[in-house]
């Protein structure tokens, strides 16, 4: 009767240190919002090592010999409290991004935060900008290994890992990353969270998708949203067309519709000039496309600023280079007068556009320009031009503030040609008043 009595006393205080172990951890949880950083930070650190002791000693005994035992439960409710709906958590998943280098820790991590984004959104018909961005700050921060093996770093440790668990195998997190991400992107997205991921896209997301061509949906969504989205989107798409062989017909005729005189004031400039000059590197492009491109870039030329010419200039220049067909634009020996420009500037299509058969007399107009730099620019269209490219990449950044300090670092001349007319008089006549006035003096 004894030996009974102390082994209920052993059970009911292993009841009694259990409950007490879930009040603690539920507290810290609570502890993650708040205010004071440091609190916030000390209580993470301690719930992350609660998961690696209790993965060790586990809380209930293993079915059977060799499981994997990871304390998911604890997690789940981790990583939950930091993809809060109202506390802004950007500080304190930075700092969780460092145990994100542990591959069970990024394996939970992902499944965690797929479950969190559809209970929270399953929930609140209206997420609020906190939880997205709280959201894309943990997904963002997940990079997968490159190799099998470099699957190998375990928080919790494990004396023999099993060849049956999914956490030691690279497919099985690139389709739990490919999970989270399209569980995250199905969402109606705030505009600012559309233009970080598209960002982002080509070298943190599509890389690591099981399946990337599952990415078309949201790619080509975001193309019909306009303006920088679009620019951005289509740089996924690039990728899938070339890549992973994925049909879209409407691609350069989606890119030739966001060029207008926009381009050359916006945020992104620097960087649709950049795509833009890798979607049509390749020399394999129809003619009529290359001198539809050509030929608006050389119609908006017409009302850009300088720092923006001086990019386009070499720009256009290069697409001449690539494609010798499209030289006739510049060579035409008769070409169209201003009045009678065959080129359609409002076809959206620029196959329709007729650009083949009219000529670049946009760049000899700008042969004229107010600014020098430009005129120059503007006048190798009339030389023969080099076999190789001139490279954009220094000029897609310049700016009008870095021309003008440019010119005044110049030095001046010693010699300034000067052209003097003497006057014929106020009104024009040589015996006028004034002229003799003038003459005298």
């Amino acid at each position: 009767m004894l030996e009974a009595g102390s082994h209920g006393a052993t059970r009911k205080y292993k009841i009694w240190m259990r409950h007490r172990y879930h009040s603690c951890c539920n507290r810290l949880g609570e502890l993650l919002a708040h205010p004071t950083f440091k609190i916030k930070e000390q209580a993470l650190k301690t719930l992350i090592k609660f998961v690696q002791l209790e993965g060790v000693h586990p809380l209930e005994k293993p079915k059977w010999e060799g499981q994997y035992l990871f304390p998911r439960t604890l997690f789940r409710a981790v990583v939950g409290s930091l993809l809060s709906p109202e506390h802004d958590h950007s500080l304190l998943l930075s700092q969780f991004r460092e145990y994100l280098e542990f591959d069970d820790i990024r394996y939970h991590a992902m499944q965690a935060a797929s479950d969190a984004v559809a209970q929270v959104t399953g929930q609140h018909p209206e997420v609020s900008l906190v939880f997205w961005n709280n959201a894309f700050n943990l997904l963002s921060a997940v990079s997968l290994p490159r190799q099998e093996c470099d699957v190998a770093n375990f928080y919790v440790k494990h004396t023999e890992p099993s060849d049956t668990w999914k956490v030691i195998h690279l497919k099985e997190h690139r389709k739990v990353f490919q999970a989270m991400w399209l569980g995250f992107l199905k969402h109606k997205l705030p505009q600012s969270l559309y233009k970080k991921v598209l960002v982002t896209m080509h070298d943190t997301i599509l890389p690591h998708l099981a399946q990337p061509t599952l990415m078309i949906d949201f790619l080509t969504n975001a193309c019909d949203v306009g303006g920088t989205i679009s620019l951005l989107a289509l740089n996924g798409l690039f990728i899938l067309i070339h890549k992973h062989n994925l049909e879209y017909p409407d691609f350069y005729q989606k890119l030739y519709g966001l060029l207008d005189p926009s381009i050359f004031h916006v945020k992104y400039r620097a960087r649709f000039f950049h795509l833009a000059d890798l979607f049509l590197s390749s020399s394999h492009l129809p003619a009529y496309l290359v001198a539809a491109f050509a030929k608006r870039l050389s119609r908006l030329a017409l009302t850009a600023p300088p720092e923006a010419l001086l990019m386009v200039l070499p720009f256009i220049c290069n697409l001449l280079r690539r494609h010798p067909a499209c030289r006739i634009l510049v060579h035409r020996p008769q070409g169209p007068e201003l009045d009678a420009d065959p080129y359609d500037p409002e076809e959206e299509d620029p196959a329709k556009s007729r650009a083949l058969e009219s000529c670049l007399w946009e760049l000899q107009t700008l042969q004229q320009h107010y600014h020098p730099e430009v005129s120059r620019a503007a006048s190798i269209i009339s030389q023969a031009l080099s076999v190789p490219e001139v490279s954009i990449a220094p000029l897609l950044e310049l700016t009008a503030y870095e021309i003008f300090e440019k010119d005044l670092k110049r030095p001046l001349p010693k010699s300034v040609p000067l052209e003097f007319v003497p006057t014929q008089g106020l009104l024009g006549s040589q015996e006028d008043v004034c002229a003799q006035f003038f003459m005298l003096s």
